[in-house]
Parts: C-alpha cells; sequence; structure tokens
C-alpha cells in the first residue's frame, strides 16, 4: 500500500491562506467531535446498537429515528455512534504496529548503511511491491478472519511503507554534525538513535502517519465490507455498508450511505491535517 505525501500548493496572497487555515481549524473541530461522540457513545445514542425492531425495517429519518433503521430495525444514528470505536481505534492501533516496525528498520537502514541498508531495501521493496490488499487476504486466509487478524495484518502491510519514509529522512538527519559528536564521545548507537534521530523525526513522520490512518480506516473499512474484518453485530462502518447495501435494490439508501458518508468525511477531514501538518513542517524547514 503505497503512499504518496504531496506539499499543499501554497499561492501568494492570503486569501488561499486563509481558506486552507479554515479548512484546517474545520478538519480539526470535526475529528475531535467524532472522538468526543465516540466515548460517549453509551450515554448520548438514543438507543442500544444491537436492538431489533422488526416493526420499524428500513424506515427512513424520522422523529424516533432520526437516520432511519437497517435490514433489521435497529437505529443507524445509534449504531454510527458506537461504530465511530471500533472504525477509529482499529486504524490507530494498526498504525502503531506498523509505525513501531518502520521506524525501526528505517533508522537501522540508515545508520549502518552498507550490506544491511541494501538488505533491508530489498526485503522492503518486495513487500512494497506485493499488493497490500492481497497481503492481508493471504494472512487471513492462514490465521482467520477477524478485526485482530485484519489489524495486525494491515500494521504488516504498511510497515514498509514507513520504513521507506523513515529511511529518506533519518539518511538526512544522521548527516548533522550533532551525530558525529555523539560518536566520538563514545555514545552507543542506540541510545542516540533512541534519544534524538528518532524524536526529530517525529515531526517529520507526523503528518505522513496521520494521512496514512485515513488509509487504515478504509483499508479496514474494505475488509469488513468483504467479510474479512470486524463480524456481525458489529457496528464497525464497513460491516454497516455491506449489510445495508441489500436495501440499495428496494430503494433504502440510508443503511449504506450513513455509514458510508461517516467514512469519507473522516477520511478526507484526516488528509486535510495530515497535508496541512506536512505542509507546514516543510515551510519550516
Amino acid at each position: 500500500m503505497s503512499t504518496t505525501l504531496a506539499p499543499a500548493v501554497v499561492t501568494s496572497g492570503t486569501k488561499p491562506a486563509r481558506k486552507l487555515h479554515l479548512g484546517y481549524w474545520a478538519a480539526i473541530t470535526f475529528l475531535a467531535l467524532v472522538v468526543l461522540v465516540a466515548l460517549a457513545a453509551p450515554w448520548i445514542a438514543p438507543y442500544p446498537p444491537n436492538s431489533i425492531d422488526f416493526d420499524a425495517i428500513w424506515e427512513g429519518p424520522s422523529a424516533a429515528h432520526l437516520l432511519g433503521t437497517d435490514q433489521l430495525g435497529r437505529d443507524l444514528l445509534s449504531r454510527t455512534i458506537f461504530g465511530a470505536r471500533a472504525s477509529l481505534l482499529g486504524p490507530l492501533v494498526l498504525l502503531i504496529i506498523a509505525t513501531a516496525m518502520g521506524v525501526a528498520i528505517g533508522t537501522v537502514a540508515a545508520w549502518k548503511g552498507g550490506w544491511v541498508d541494501t538488505a533491508l531495501a530489498r526485503i522492503t521493496d518486495v513487500m512494497f511491491a506485493f499488493p497490500g490488499l492481497l497481503f492481508v487476504v493471504l494472512m487471513i486466509a492462514v490465521f482467520g478472519k477477524g478485526p485482530l487478524t485484519a489489524v495486525i495484518a494491515l500494521g504488516l502491510a504498511f510497515a514498509p511503507v514507513i520504513a521507506k519514509f523513515t529511511r529518506s529522512i533519518a539518511l538526512s538527519e544522521l548527516s548533522r554534525p550533532y551525530i558525529d559528536a555523539y560518536r566520538v564521545q563514545g555514545v552507543g548507537a542506540v541510545a542516540v538513535c533512541m534519544r534524538y534521530v528518532i524524536p526529530n523525526l517525529a515531526p517529520a513522520l507526523l503528518g505522513y502517519l496521520v494521512v496514512l490512518f485515513g488509509e487504515g480506516l478504509m483499508g479496514l473499512a474494505t475488509l469488513s465490507y468483504l467479510g474479512f474484518g470486524s463480524q456481525p453485530p458489529s457496528s464497525e462502518w464497513g460491516l454497516m455498508v455491506q449489510e445495508g447495501q441489500d436495501g440499495i435494490l428496494l430503494g433504502f439508501l440510508w443503511p449504506t450511505a450513513v455509514p458510508g458518508l461517516a467514512i469519507a468525511a473522516v477520511v478526507v477531514a484526516v488528509n486535510i491535517i495530515g497535508v496541512r501538518i506536512a505542509d507546514r513542517l516543510d515551510s519550516r524547514r
């Protein structure tokens, strides 16, 4: 799964910059609201997420159900609110896994150089060239389907992407004079990397990881839609899209549109934030 983080185009004048600035803060506000809603789900959701009501099947938006109901009469607003937990937590966990592996591999490759760098580069190239979704499906076929397997598999698929990016910025960091100064003083490689190199790489990694969060959310939603990730009765957004697709043929669009729009809105928001962070870091450098 490759990702290209392109810096935002900054033109002269104040009007475009203000638009970008407002969009950035609007995206942050929206994501903060989504996180708060997910945390407060048991207290603000009008119904339990798995409460079935066969008298309210395929209902449209109404006073009783603000966003309508699904094929089992479950309230879509409640399921979307509770589903935010799994939909946001999964990408966060897979990024932790991928970042731990990718930063370690990229930093070691940059520090060691030589045959170590070459060997790690070839390994990451092979993993990078392998289709991410196919790799995940193969892992699920071996270890079984479920949200945990999907998160770990996607974390492994994302690791080479982060490793390549980390290596590129670590090479620049390791060329700074303070690295030679610590080496002359006899400070070990692990201490230098853990105390100084990796913390100095964190700001540059931040914008990239924010964008990857959106990709992770889309990837997990896709796996749930295909039946490999979250399983019923989970209210994960990708699974909700899959469960509501039968209603499209019957003219009931809400069960698919509601979670689909939630996924799209969060992905757009994190991309706006990630690009803005990367652009600001580039301007500072």
